[in-house]
């Protein structure tokens, strides 16, 4: 019951509260800068409110908190994701506020991004440890059970998926569905293991991403912005580490890793070949560009991510 409860007050609190925060961004004239070499169609999207990250991640920290409080499940793992959220959130919040905001595109630069990344996770994996999370990590025969060995991997893993996920925002509702998806697969994998702290909090996000995806689907009225695609990558990542299967990512996640893939394929080709090997990257935009519809790409990448998502607990029972 509890669990249900979780799900829809940060539904309703996000659904609540979007339509203030569209209104402002359009009453201020923020919005989403297109990217010039994209598709031209996607010069539409310009002016659309952006930064919609920021209401489901607030919601969902607030649900917590107020939740967990009342039925008594702030633990260490519910803690350690409503840090998590916070902290990848606070990245993706000042790098979007800067850019909206102040009219800097670049916003935070890369290396400022990657050091603060890189310091958060590694933060969140000593205030687990210390909220009585007995992290390890387990490969092939071995377990490793040292906080900074974990805490190293925690941290490639954090930076990698959660921007991973960032290069998958990029089309209406994309990066929420599939975010969707992968929570609900790693909500079920926490009840399977009886981890209430995890099925909490995972529960928290995921009534905001069905809230949220109202406003984001086609035609998006907003965007979620590097505020929310940087927290639910890092999310995933973390949750994968407290359940002790973090390469269950690689296919939970799989698109996402797909995306990223595409991108360093791209660059590394044309930095050693001068060619390109898709028409654009990442490879959502290469699709568009031989002629898919923005809604077949979205959907085929869903069902992607959902088939993946089944696949890997089929594999778990094998």
């Amino acid at each position: 019951m509890q669990f249900t409860l979780t799900l829809l007050m940060s539904f309703i609190g996000t659904v609540a509260l979007m339509p203030w925060f569209i209104r402002y961004f359009k009453k201020k004239k923020l919005g989403q800068t297109t990217r010039e070499e994209g598709p031209l169609w996607h010069q539409a999207k310009t002016g659309t409110p952006t930064m919609g990250g920021t209401v489901f991640i607030v919601v969902a920290i607030a649900v917590i908190l107020i939740l967990g409080v009342l039925f008594g499940l702030l633990n260490g793992f519910s803690v350690s994701i409503l840090l998590t959220l916070f902290a990848f959130g606070a990245i993706g919040f000042v790098d979007d506020f800067i850019s909206i905001f102040q009219k800097r595109n670049e916003g935070l630069t890369a290396s400022q991004k990657f050091i603060a990344q890189i310091l958060f996770s590694f933060l969140i994996i000593l205030l687990g440890n210390v909220l009585g999370i007995h992290w390890q990590l387990s490969l092939f025969d071995y377990t490793i059970q040292s906080t900074v060995l974990v805490g190293l991997f925690a941290s490639f893993w954090m930076v990698g998926f959660s921007n991973a996920t960032n290069l998958t925002d990029g089309l209406d509702g994309l990066a929420t569905g599939l975010a969707i998806i992968a929570y609900g697969t790693y909500a079920w994998l926490a009840y399977q293991q009886g981890n209430q702290g995890v099925l909490f909090a995972t529960m928290a996000v995921i009534g905001g991403l069905l809230g949220f995806l109202l406003y984001n689907k086609r035609p998006a009225k907003i965007f979620m912005g590097d505020v929310g695609s940087l927290a639910l990558g890092a999310g995933l990542a973390i949750i994968s580490l407290m359940l002790d299967r973090p390469f269950s990512l690689l296919i939970i996640g799989s698109v996402f890793v797909i995306e990223t893939a595409s991108v360093i394929l791209q660059v590394l080709s044309f930095k050693t070949r001068g060619r390109r090997i898709f028409k654009m990257s990442p490879i959502h935009h290469h699709f568009e560009m031989v002629g898919w519809s923005e809604k077949r790409v979205v959907y085929t990448f869903w069902a992607v991510g959902l088939l993946s998502s089944i696949l890997y607990l089929l594999m778990m029972k094998s």
